[in-house]
């Protein structure tokens, strides 16, 4: 008999280090386009697993000396290849038991929705019928996570889980098979510091903002994220300055050399999380020692320097959060519906 305990630890032996299971059922109330009962009918568990970003993935951007391992090694080698290949060895797992399984990856189904503003892409995608979603479903990962019980959405809106704080990535399976659930997390590892929005290069996160939003009969709440200055972040640019290391920057792909490296909702909350001692996952020495080679207080942006000013209007680029947006004009892009689409903030 296939049960929870043998599946987390064949998850577990395959390389994952979190696993949650919770009830389909706890997706009750998701707005349609980010529901994934509509995946999978027939799915009563849903089956999420958590990889660890390694700290040291952090350690080249904290000393400004190398960029490239917390995107590579603490993203895009958990999102699309360490998590791809657990789901695949779990999904086939279960099969062999008799029941199906659906392995969903890390990655938006950006060919019909854009993620940041919800928005669908005219003439692109439709219903297969009236009563189902735009193809494809955009599952909330993070949401997905609460719901299984591995922790909480912080203030930052980056998920925390008592292992290790902010560094992890999660990947999810739907299935018919009936598993007992975990409990939703009744914890707190968020205390509301703001640090993550005080040190955030862009000021992605609003301290007087929130979303609010009741799942599963609990209120969650975190600040209301600016997701265009936090793609900008993500580039490397801040307070209308570029990547000095780029010179055709708004034509870079955003995770290729991400200076900003997460310094507010993930390395500044890890400083503080690890600082009070209530993560599990503990090391020997702490993770800074010494002031950081960048200013991380961004809480008095700074103007728009006339160097800057000048080499945009000369050449006529424009500021790569309105690229981003130029990129999703609406000439392309149709608007959601309400019954369709969660609220901008709510897109993971």
């Amino acid at each position: 008999m296939l049960t929870s305990e043998i599946v987390k630890r064949y998850a577990r032996e395959k390389g994952a280090d979190l696993v949650g299971i919770a009830p389909m059922s706890r997706w009750e109330g998701a707005p349609r386009q980010m529901d994934p009962r509509y995946i999978m009918p027939r799915a009563k568990s849903m089956i999420v697993l958590g990889f660890r970003i390694s700290r040291g993935d952090l350690r080249g951007i904290e000393e400004g000396t190398l960029y490239t391992t917390y995107s590579s090694m603490g993203y895009a080698a958990l999102n699309q290849i360490l998590g791809p290949m657990v789901l695949w060895q779990l999904s086939h797992f279960i099969e062999d038991e008799g029941y199906e399984t659906v392995a969903m990856l890390n990655a938006n189904g950006g060919e019909a929705m854009n993620p940041v503003t919800g928005n669908f892409r005219k003439n692109w995608s439709v219903p297969v019928t009236e009563d189902r979603p735009y193809p494809d479903v955009l599952v909330h990962f993070r949401m997905a996570a609460y719901l299984a019980g591995l922790g909480e959405i912080g203030y930052s809106k980056v998920f925390l889980t008592p292992e290790f704080g902010p560094r992890q990535r999660f990947a999810l399976a739907l299935t018919e098979a009936e598993l007992e659930p975990d409990p939703i997390f009744e914890g707190k590892i968020c205390d509301r510091c703001m640090l993550c929005a005080k040190h955030c290069s862009t000021q992605a996160i609003s301290t007087t903002e929130t979303t609010k939003l009741t799942v599963a009969g609990h209120e969650l709440e975190w600040g209301k994220l600016n997701p265009l200055a936090c793609e900008k972040g993500i580039q490397g640019g801040f307070n209308g300055e570029r990547n000095p290391f780029l010179q055709e920057y708004p034509r870079r792909y955003g995770y290729g050399r991400a200076i900003e490296g997460a310094c507010g909702c993930i390395r500044a909350c890890m400083v503080h999380l690890e600082e009070k001692g209530i993560l599990k996952n503990q090391f020997k020495t702490p993770f800074r020692d010494r002031k950081p080679w960048a200013d991380l207080d961004h809480s008095h942006p700074r103007p728009l320097t006339p160097d800057v000013a000048e080499n945009y209007e000369k050449t006529g680029k424009i500021e790569d959060a309105e690229a981003y947006i130029t990129y999703n004009k609406v000439d392309n892009f149709g608007t959601a519906g309400k019954e369709d689409a969660p609220p901008n903030d709510l897109i993971d």
